[in-house]
């Protein structure tokens, strides 16, 4: 067990050395930035320098990368520090059967984190939930369909076996991947040939919006503006808006009145 007093003056030493880049040890043991000095421990210094934190070469002291890490995974409070320094998470609105939910995700995971923290000039957000929540469910349905392209090889035995000229493409799907292949379709099609595009590499594929500038040789940030788009149509493709009641009309001859109920 590290001592709360030792975890907190280690934090303090990393954060100096973080701030100023380097320092210098003296024959008093003090750090010593642009004049200014700072007391140090002998025995924390070389816990720090034992553990891959500090490096220390000619009498100059200097955070390694590894420093970093270790004030992330000291904020964590979850029980496994070491992947929660890799997350921030954030409750998320999602539709699911017809129905709003509220779940964890993960912003760090989607290009869509960085567009749901802008702000419009009101103080408003610049990309409704509706659009982000569109956009996480047309990920989780590409995902459920099997359509993200595989990185590495399957070692998983084949659901069904192929005889020689069957299409076995289809065939060793689920139910489950095959609706959702279809829901992927159908909301395809409703975005649009023109928005689609864009909405298969965010969403989807999670490229990033400079990546998607400089593959279609777009200008700077338009595709932020097309990606908008294109997610406010998935959105009411999704939750499509109440039909307003159509008023009936009847003609009628000179002299017609209508007969009110009384």
């Amino acid at each position: 067990m590290v001592d709360a007093n030792e975890d907190a003056a280690l934090a303090k030493l990393l954060r100096f050395l973080l701030t100023a880049g380097d320092a210098s040890l003296d024959g008093e043991g003090l750090l010593v930035l642009n004049g200014r000095k700072q007391p140090l421990c002998r025995a924390l210094l070389e816990d720090a320098v034992r553990r891959g934190l500090v490096s220390l070469a000619d009498g100059r002291l200097r955070a390694t990368t590894e420093a970093k890490a270790h004030l992330r995974r000291r904020l964590c409070e979850a029980e496994t520090p070491f992947a929660a320094q890799h997350r921030d998470l954030a409750p998320v609105v999602v539709v699911r059967d017809g129905t709003r939910r509220t779940a964890m995700a993960n912003r760090l995971e989607s290009p869509l984190a960085a567009l749901a923290r802008l702000k419009e000039k009101t103080g408003e957000a610049w990309l409704p939930e509706d659009a982000l929540a569109a956009g996480e469910r047309l990920h989780a349905d590409f995902t459920r369909g099997g359509l993200q392209p595989r990185m590495t090889m399957s070692w998983e035995p084949r659901i069904a076996t192929r005889q020689k000229g069957e299409a076995g493409t289809a065939r060793d799907l689920t139910d489950t991947a095959l609706a959702a292949r279809a829901r992927v379709a159908k909301a395809i099609e409703a975005i649009g040939p023109e928005l689609s595009g864009i909405a298969l590499d965010v969403c989807c594929f999670l490229k990033g919006l400079e990546t998607v500038e400089r593959e279609r040789q777009w200008p700077a940030r338009s595709a932020k503006l097309m990606l908008r788009a294109a997610l406010m149509a998935l959105a009411r493709h999704y939750a499509p808006p109440a039909a307003s009641p159509r008023r009936t009309h009847a003609w009628g001859g000179e002299g017609y009145r209508p007969d009110l109920p009384r």
